[in-house]
């Protein structure tokens, strides 16, 4: 994946156990990308130019073999156009892919993990661990990357600013995430 991304001048990162790690290329595209989505997410220029700086400040640039490691869970590339997510999931049809940062077909980064292990698995080992069941679990989500987590929680959550597949299958709607809703959500909820 690592030389495909590369091949294909693609700007990247990878999710470690030990790290996050990008190349060249998501420190010279990844600010502009990254302020495009805080705005679709409601961020005025200026939030969303400083959340940018910080999302990428927190990776650690590597080069050459340093990308080859053995603990990657995940690697997300941004997409010029949608043509690479659909490229991706030819090139590499035994991983699990996803798309993020905008809605549908706009989607911002594409990323590729191993299959079966998404949001809906997590919260099923979580609620074995702790021997809990569904109806014990409210989930909040605005893309349809949350929609398998929506498939084993008892109450969903859709946010405001979510695509219309997320809002569909929400039990309830708030506001957007940068109108207070989590906090509407919550109250709606009776949580607070």
């Amino acid at each position: 994946m690592v030389h495909w991304c590369q091949e294909r001048n693609l700007a990247f990162y990878l999710e470690t156990n030990s790290g996050v790690y990008c190349n060249d290329q998501m420190i010279k595209d990844g600010p502009a990308v990254m302020i495009k989505y805080g705005q679709g997410k409601g961020a005025d220029l200026s939030n969303a130019t400083e959340k940018a700086k910080s999302f990428i400040d927190s990776f650690t640039l590597i080069h050459g073999d340093e990308f080859y490691h053995e603990d990657v869970n995940k690697i997300d590339f941004i997409i010029r156009d949608y043509q690479d997510h659909l490229d991706a999931i030819n090139a590499f049809p035994h991983l699990a892919h996803n798309t993020w940062g905008g809605k549908g077909e706009l989607a911002l980064f594409s990323d590729l993990g191993p299959t079966g292990i998404n949001k809906k698995h997590a919260i099923e080992v979580l609620l074995d661990y702790l021997k809990l069941g569904k109806e014990d679990t409210i989930s909040f989500g605005d893309a349809k990357v949350d929609l398998s987590m929506f498939e084993c929680c008892g109450f969903n959550v859709a946010m405001g600013n979510g695509g219309p597949e997320i809002k569909e299958a929400a039990d309830y709607i708030t506001n957007d995430v940068n109108e207070d809703g989590l906090y509407n959500a919550f109250k709606y909820l009776k949580l607070i």
